[in-house]
């Protein structure tokens, strides 16, 4: 390739990065697979698969993989396991699995076996997100990655499952369970890391197309289209729309989706591609359940189907809980590319600038009181509330609460990789991003039905006196993020490797909070109040690895490291408000992992015992004297444990595997809920929220040009509701079956195929995940006492997907 050819590539991709800073079908599939084998002894890259812990590969280590990788098929379990090479724990499902999987589900539900993941969902379309988390570390303790490009929440570190992406977009997800590669941009990972990675555009024209119905009437359209080779460049844009009733309370669920990527490929050491993720959605959310309300309700209850006009006492409480109050509106969109160069026989230059945009928020019901008064008081306003046409003084009316959040966050990934030699590499590189995010809790009219006068808050307000919307808070906060990055691998013989890794992380979060903006009258606790914030955290964050090749099946490994999590913006400005810097220290963890995997050709298994020291986890409190909520920290916990997971080919056609974790969260030291709620003696309990025992297995039947099938089985043992460990919810198991046929092509109809998906088997009823884990659930003296609140497992569900791809 001509030198300034490289360049205008090179210098495509950085200016993208500074304008970003300033403001399947089975042919599909066996062309994806063709592609992994053939990458997988080469340096991975980060818009083609998820795992990228070899990226920093010594040239010893590529050809000894590309023995290995001709030798073996990489498809272990089904899918659901892979071959590792990395100095800690990792773990990937390949198409192989997602393919089987239902058509509309999302991450979470995909990770569901991998060793040391609890993940649970409200809804197995995939469309009302999903709750996980990794050997006691929850969602928000974790870094995330699409196709390279960060998508945890630049303020609270949350991932909204539904967001992203279609599963026959998805080409593998790995997770690494407790020590994040120091390269990656994670600012909020003091637990693991999951990455997912879009599949490659095929060198074939063509559409692919699948239909899914299912019971609460599920409907699924999915079209891609792929456009082949176009000169140098091959792309797929691709549509979904997903459509489901809740299957408990009233209301239903929308979500649209549109992806796509393309690569150029300059020549074969040079690349550009480029993804989008696009996202809108409007759907009504589940209520999660005390104990005592499913004891009192059953099953089935959720937000209220029914409103009832006027203001008694009766309608009020039935109104705060009305169904088409509690919404979640949403829209996004991801942007990246990823730029691939070789700028010599031992320099390589990697670059993902990204640029990803949301909106939206969740809806509930609040009170307002009427009143003619001309004191801007929150909660009361002149004007009818409650449907009657009249404005009475100290008349009451349900109003829409909603919390909005808009975000605009640029960034860019940019990385050197460079051989010294056959046996050592160096990788080095930096992060930066700027992002910029608004969030409100406004309230709105609602209509003589319980409408909102605007589901996206946008008008239709409360209004005081003085014209001003009536709002909770009014938050902005703009977060500036710098990484450098070390990462050095050495290899002296076909046996060793050794990882040593060093990253600075630096955050900045600058920005304000006003509590009830315009308030001027009525209680103290509810006047507006402001403060600012500009406050930054940093930390070097080490890691090292030793990895001992024993022979072509077994290796041995260890590997440590450091991890790192700046406080939320919340939790910053809340308790800067509060007057509770003091408490904004950062999350932080040391992660080791110790382990054995062995691949052989029948049986292949990966064993590891983990321990984690973690720090300063932040969790709300209450000042009493001010009135404000504000952030504590439990100040210490430490995690121990075992995972394995295992494949063994039990005939040509049968497989089978397994996976198991084992996780003991315990708490050092009291936590101090704040002057309102007390200090609680939680020494040696149990972290909420976390499974002691979580195992799986499927047994699998595939023979490769037809017909197969996948019966699967989960366990999960009981959860502490709270941090006191004096609430808990029992174990259970379901059951899941998967299975299809694909059928001979026939005329300008390509491998049509039938899917069916069945979850929940032996139709289980259980409380799967806490949803709101609190201090203390049952009341001990003083202390305050609050109920935790879950999740409810869905009861047997079914899918039917047809799907072909077209000429």
């Amino acid at each position: 390739m001509k030198r300034n050819h490289l360049s205008m590539a090179i210098a495509v991709v950085f200016c993208m990065a500074a304008g970003s800073a300033a403001a399947q079908d089975a042919t599909a599939q066996a062309n994806q697979s063709t592609t992994n084998k053939e990458t997988a002894a080469q340096r991975s890259n980060a818009s083609s698969t998820s795992n990228t812990t070899t990226s920093n590969d010594t040239k010893r280590v590529q050809q000894l993989n590309t023995v290995t990788v001709q030798a073996d098929s990489l498809s272990l379990g089904g899918g659901l396991m892979s071959v590792q090479t990395a100095a800690k724990s990792v773990s990937t499902i390949t198409r192989d699995a997602i393919e089987k999987a239902s058509p509309g589900a999302n991450f979470t539900q995909m990770i569901a076996t991998i060793p040391g993941v609890n993940a649970a969902t409200d809804d197995v379309t995939g469309l009302a997100n999903g709750h996980y988390s990794i050997r006691g570390f929850d969602s928000s303790d974790i870094g995330m990655t699409v196709n390279g490009a960060p998508i945890t929440d630049t303020g609270s570190y949350s991932v909204y499952a539904t967001e992203y992406g279609d599963s026959e977009n998805m080409g593998d997800i790995t997770v690494l369970q407790g020590i994040p590669d120091v390269d990656m941009p994670d600012s909020g990972a003091s637990g693991g890391h999951i990455g997912w990675a879009t599949i490659d555009p095929t060198h074939q024209a063509g559409v692919d197309f699948t239909q899914t119905l299912g019971n609460n009437d599920y409907r699924r359209t999915f079209i891609r289209l792929n456009t082949g080779d176009l000169g140098p460049v091959r792309s797929w844009l691709s549509y979904s729309n997903n459509t489901a009733d809740k299957w408990r309370g009233e209301g239903d669920m929308t979500v649209t989706k549109v992806d796509g990527k393309s690569i150029w490929t300059i020549n074969d050491d040079n690349s550009i591609s480029a993804s989008l993720q696009y996202n809108r959605e409007n759907n009504i959310n589940y209520r999660s359940l005390t104990k005592a309300q499913l004891a009192q309700n059953g099953y089935n209850y959720d937000y209220l189907p029914t409103w009832m006009p006027g203001s008694s006492t009766a309608a009020i409480n039935n109104n705060t809980y009305f169904y088409r109050l509690r919404t979640n509106p949403f829209s996004s969109y991801l942007f990246s590319l990823d730029g691939e160069f070789k700028l010599a026989d031992s320099l390589r230059l990697s670059v993902v600038p990204y640029f990803w945009y949301g909106n939206g928020g969740g809806g509930a019901g609040s009170t307002v009181t009427e009143s003619t008064s001309p004191l801007n008081r929150f909660g009361y306003a002149n004007q009818d509330v409650n449907g009657d046409g009249v404005v009475t003084n100290n008349s009451r009316g349900v109003v829409y609460s909603y919390s909005a959040a808009t975000t605009y966050r640029p960034g860019v990934i940019a990385k050197f990789n460079q051989d010294f030699g056959l046996d050592n590499s160096l990788e080095y590189g930096v992060w930066y991003e700027r992002s910029r995010k608004s969030q409100e809790n406004v309230l709105g009219a609602v209509d003589s039905q319980g409408n909102p006068g605007d589901v996206w808050a946008n008008s239709n307000f409360i209004y005081y006196p003085s014209g001003l919307p009536q709002k909770t808070y009014d938050e902005y906060t703009t977060t500036e993020i710098k990484k450098g990055f070390v990462t050095d691998n050495w290899t002296p013989n076909d046996q060793w490797t050794f990882t040593a890794g060093l990253s600075y992380l630096w955050e900045n979060r600058s920005g304000f909070v006003w509590e009830y903006p315009g308030s001027t009258a009525g209680s103290a606790t509810k006047l507006q109040n402001y403060s600012d914030l500009d406050k930054g955290w940093n930390k070097f964050l080490p890691a090292a690895g030793i990895k001992f090749q024993l022979d072509e099946r077994n290796q041995f490994f260890i590997g440590t490291g450091k991890t790192f999590r700046a406080p939320t913006n919340t939790v910053a400005l809340l308790n800067t408000l509060d007057n509770q810097e003091q408490a904004n220290a950062p999350e932080t963890a040391w992660n080791t992992d110790l382990g054995y995997r062995f691949y052989g050709d029948v049986l292949s298994a990966s064993l590891d015992v983990y321990h984690s020291n973690y720090n300063n986890k932040q969790e709300s409190a209450y000042d009493q004297a001010t009135g404000y909520t504000y952030y504590t920290s439990v100040h210490r916990m430490h995690m121990d444990g075992f995972s394995g997971e295992a494949s063994y080919k039990l005939a040509q056609y049968w497989t089978a595997y397994a996976s198991y974790t084992y996780t003991k969260a315990d708490i050092v030291g009291s936590i101090d809920g704040g002057s309102g709620d007390g200090i609680y003696p939680t020494d040696g309990k149990t972290m909420p929220d976390t499974a002691k025992h979580i195992g799986n297995l499927s047994i699998g039947y595939d023979d490769g040009s037809h017909l197969w099938a996948t019966l699967s089985a989960r366990v999960t043992s009981s959860l502490y509701g709270d941090y006191m460990n004096t609430e808990r919810v029992g174990g259970f198991t379901t059951f899941n079956l998967s299975a299809g046929y694909k059928f001979d092509s026939w005329s300008w109809l390509k491998n049509p195929y039938i899917k069916l998906n069945v979850s929940n088997l032996t139709d289980r009823k259980a409380l799967s995940y806490v949803s709101s884990a609190q201090f203390l659930a049952t009341p001990a003296g003083s202390l305050y006492t609050s109920s935790p609140t879950y999740g409810l497992l869905q009861p047997r569900a079914y899918m039917v997907t047809f799907g072909t791809s077209l000429f």
